[in-house]
């Protein structure tokens, strides 16, 4: 079977669209979210998205599908908060290592049954590891701008579970995405390392996608594109990218300057536009495909896909207009032309 590489140097890659988005599509209530196991729990849980890996693994497993069945060669895990700092809003730390496993196995399933289907088009599980609800970076008292709700440490601990988590279970990539604070994104980065060190394995390829929250053109924390991208570059990752926060045409001149600048490969998976007055995303499948064909004939791009707001459709159009165009051109190394 052909490699994550192999398949990314001979085409653009596929990446889902947005799994909170098609669990809203279902309906949820209280009790659905329960399911047996939680049915006497003592806290609210409707909206723990993460939760469902557990309480209704069927619902997860039939999203991954409807994305791999409309062309996504990489599913990301149903993991974007199942870490111990991010369940602890529902009393749910002790959860965070088996949702983890929960989610990376129900994936993996499906896109071994999609794979086998088509071997000559294998598909890849990325396990998704959220920004978390704390941020290193910010303080979250204005009176007290050296105060942080959570130390290094703690986040590095947190991400190292979850790491080991979504290993056990199955996945082929890690993907450290939404990134809003650099800082957590390098807890996140040296959380990995460190669990293969410990467990003397080769690491797994790495994805990082950061957030660039509005037209200032930086992160969260402040920082400009390019220094987003030198403050991670040292993890060697498989590609750095962009999404959420943006839809594609506003995040066009930061994804142009990013594959001016990285050495690996870029990813691209922008919101269905901006959200309406009502939070709600109206972008249609083929504007999106459209703005995303574009990145591609520019050279921008090597996997695109979706963030919120997106769904089957939406991926389905961007895999049908990026399908003949080539992948960006990796820079060649300087050592390379010794």
């Amino acid at each position: 079977m052909k490699s994550l590489s192999q398949c990314a140097a001979e085409r653009i890659l596929i990446i889902d669209g947005a799994m909170g988005t098609m669990i809203q599509r279902y309906k949820l209530e209280e009790a659905d979210y329960r399911g047996e196991r939680f049915k006497d729990y003592h806290l609210d849980v409707k909206g723990n998205n993460d939760l469902l890996c557990l309480t209704q693994p069927h619902i997860i497993e039939a999203i991954h599908k409807e994305y791999l069945e409309a062309g996504a060669d990489i599913i990301e895990t149903n993991t974007f908060s199942s870490t111990f700092i991010a369940m602890a809003d529902y009393d749910m730390q002790s959860l965070a290592y088996e949702l983890n496993v929960a989610a990376a196995r129900i994936a993996r399933k499906a896109a071994d049954e999609y794979t086998a289907k088509t071997p000559d088009k294998p598909r890849f599980v990325a396990g998704a590891i959220g920004p978390l609800n704390k941020t290193l970076s910010l303080s979250p008292d204005v009176n007290n701008p050296g105060f942080r709700s959570v130390t290094f440490d703690e986040v590095v601990n947190a991400y190292y579970e979850q790491v080991k988590g979504l290993h056990e279970g199955g996945v082929d990539i890690l993907l450290i995405e939404t990134i809003f604070d650099t800082l957590n994104s390098k807890a996140a980065i040296f959380a990995a390392k460190k669990y293969f060190r410990d467990i003397a394995q080769p690491e797994l390829p790495v994805m990082i996608s950061g957030t660039i929250t509005d037209a200032s053109g930086r992160t969260l924390s402040g920082q400009t594109l390019e220094a987003f991208y030198i403050s991670v570059m040292h993890a060697k990752p498989f590609s750095v990218g962009l999404n959420c926060a943006l839809g594609g045409e506003q995040m066009r001149p930061y994804i142009s300057e990013l594959s001016q600048i990285a050495a690996c490969n870029v990813s691209c998976y922008p919101n269905a536009g901006l959200p309406n007055a009502f939070g709600e995303y109206d972008e249609t499948p083929d504007h999106t495909a459209h703005i995303i064909e574009d990145f591609a004939r520019e050279g921008f791009v090597n996997i695109v896909g979706g963030c919120c707001g997106t769904t089957p459709d939406h991926i389905r159009h961007i895999a049908e207009h990026v399908k003949t165009l080539p992948p960006r051109p990796l820079p060649v190394k300087v050592e390379e032309l010794a």
